[in-house]
């Protein structure tokens, strides 16, 4: 059973995890990367390399997604939230709270702190019915 979840909701799933997967059009292909992220209000923060990918597509304001997931296959459940906004170059106050919140995974020479600005939020969540054999 699939179920729309409500924005608050959506917003809430965000900060029980840490990764999640920024897409973007980049030559004509779409790319899609985990990143490390933390939540700070309605908006991510993410680290990356300064000599990378995203941040070579921020000196302006770049049009993105971003897509965070769970799902628990003993349970059952999972749930999927999908953003839509603008990544960004941090501004220098926002530097600082973004290097002491978020650790990248892929190493410490992402020291270069981005914002994603949500402009719109959908989450939902699915329950699957235990599976039943034949009797």
């Amino acid at each position: 059973m699939i179920r729309v979840l409500e924005e608050q909701q959506s917003y809430e799933l965000l900060a029980t995890t840490t990764i999640g997967r920024i897409g973007f059009v980049h030559e004509g292909r779409v790319q899609i990367h985990p990143v490390n992220y933390a939540v700070s209000g309605h908006d991510l923060l993410l680290r990356t390399a300064p000599d990378g990918l995203l941040a070579s597509l921020v000196d302006e304001p770049a049009e993105m997604s971003f897509e965070v997931d769970y799902h628990d296959p003993i349970g059952t459940t999972g749930w999927s939230v999908l953003m839509h906004g603008t990544l960004s170059r941090a501004s220098a106050e926002e530097a600082e709270g973004i290097a002491a919140r978020v650790h990248p995974w892929a190493g410490d020479d992402r020291d270069l702190p981005l914002t994603f600005r949500i402009d719109s939020i959908a989450g939902r969540s699915v329950r699957r019915d235990a599976f039943r054999g034949k009797d």
